[in-house]
């Protein structure tokens, strides 16, 4: 990843990989994996949002990797990920399956967090026989399974069919982010971060946002306007905590408690006043907070797991086997 797709220091540079590796899925779309941390580490798999990248969880990672194995890849189309055609909640709970696949041990269980559409991953995951056998817990940060674009306020006018046509041609643009100048970085704050965040989240977050090709943000705004996973979330049966942005303009609050009453087994939501979408960058010692709990909670080290074929070897990974 080039500098100018993130910050080159301080708490949201992105650290140095332990090791990184190619995971191919079901339909031989390229992902890019980073392991951060020992390997012998209770492990944590980390799917980040649309327009996001690995960088996206930088704070989570500095802290994590220093006593857990943290498995981060870019979801197709973004970071390190190259383009492909097929962009549906299908594929996004195959690439997530693959990557479970290629770090963990047979039987070996993870807490799997998701961010966003890293959430919706989840979800359309949930019935996967991947996912079942290696999420012993799951945190969803700013998400929701349906009526994204009729429910969000990025658009200052009241709801309805007006706002949710304009909504949708907003988040669906076509059009070049363009450099991060102090406008382009007003606009993001405003329509993704809460009001008090800090000059130097906001300008981690336009770094990644404006690094993902417009393509790649158009096609999955269209998978995002379309989406409905409310199946995906009563099927969602490892315990599951919400983390969620009281401020939050694109995944309004009304998202996380749906979802907390839909849950097989949710386990808390935590509503963080001020606070807008970007959770993982605006909280991130709460964020990071939350994860160790729920590790410490659900999650058994069950060893390395390195001499079990069921997972890529160190010259697999450098092929991208």
């Amino acid at each position: 990843m080039s500098r100018l797709a993130s910050v080159a220091s301080g708490p949201y540079a992105p650290p140095t990989p332990a090791r990184e590796l190619t995971v191919v899925s079901a339909d031989g779309a390229r992902l890019h994996v980073e392991v951060h941390g020992p390997e012998n580490a209770p492990p944590v798999v980390l799917s980040h949002g649309w327009t996001c990248s690995t960088a996206f969880w930088a704070a989570q990672i500095q802290d994590l990797a220093k006593d857990h194995r943290v498995i981060a890849y870019d979801q197709r189309g973004h970071g390190r990920s190259p383009v492909s055609p097929e962009c549906t909640t299908r594929t996004l709970a195959d690439d997530l399956e693959a990557v479970l696949a290629q770090t963990l041990a047979r039987g070996e269980q993870a807490l799997v967090v998701g961010h966003s559409m890293g959430g919706m991953t989840v979800m359309a995951a949930a019935t996967r026989p991947r996912f079942r056998e290696h999420a012993a817990a799951v945190l969803l940060c700013s998400t929701g399974s349906s009526r994204l674009v009729a429910e969000a306020r990025v658009v200052p006018l009241r709801a309805g069919g007006v706002r949710t046509w304009i909504t949708g041609r907003v988040l669906g643009s076509r059009a070049p982010l363009g450099p991060v100048t102090p406008v382009a970085k007003s606009i993001l704050k405003y329509a993704t971060m809460g009001a008090g965040s800090a000059p130097h989240m906001v300008e981690a977050c336009a770094r990644i946002v404006h690094a993902c090709p417009r393509a790649v943000r158009h096609a999955w705004a269209g998978v995002l306007e379309a989406l409905d996973l409310d199946h995906g979330v009563r099927e969602l049966d490892a315990p599951t905590a919400i983390v969620h942005g009281a401020s939050d303009r694109l995944t309004p609050p009304v998202h996380a408690r749906a979802l907390a009453a839909a849950l097989p087994q949710c386990v808390g939501l935590t509503e963080l006043t001020g606070v807008g979408h970007m959770t993982p960058i605006e909280a991130p010692d709460l964020v990071t907070g939350r994860i160790r709990d729920l590790v410490t909670t659900y999650v058994a080290v069950t060893g390395t797991g390195l001499e079990d074929e069921h997972r890529a070897t160190p010259a697999q990974n450098k092929e991208g086997a």
